[in-house]
């Protein structure tokens, strides 16, 4: 998957935004509930794009087994990996670990702000 589709899929999730991260101008933010699930590198790493996703810790394990592209954060926690986009992981897997991600970020959510995010309406992609 591209960086431009990988974008744009992000933006499908309901209710998610975009900004440039105010600590480095070289990276897009997409939050949901002003939350962010998403990293985007906006200048390739070794000619590649990545994005940082959240994920449930035994799922991170299983998908840094299968895939090359999927790798550790630096502080080697299972919370969040690193996806190289146009890699072994296939367009259809990065887009539901993109969902996973903001599923991860609504469930830590206040139950409150988790209803409010269910009454959202949707976007489809």
């Amino acid at each position: 998957m591209n960086i431009e589709d990988f974008r744009e899929y992000c933006l499908s999730v309901k209710g998610a935004t975009e900004s440039i991260s105010l600590q480095n101008h070289k990276i897009l933010v997409c939050k949901v509930m002003e939350k962010v699930f998403v990293y985007i590198l906006l200048e390739p790493e070794d000619g590649l794009f990545k994005a940082y996703l959240k994920c449930n810790p035994d799922r991170s394990v299983e998908l840094r087994e299968k895939y090359n592209g999927i790798n550790p954060d630096n502080f080697k926690t299972f919370l969040w990996n690193w996806v190289t986009l146009e890699s072994d992981v296939p367009d259809e897997l990065i887009k539901e670990l993109v969902l996973h991600s903001a599923e991860e970020v609504i469930q830590k959510l206040p139950r409150k702000k988790q209803i409010e995010y269910k009454e959202l309406h949707q976007i489809k992609y």
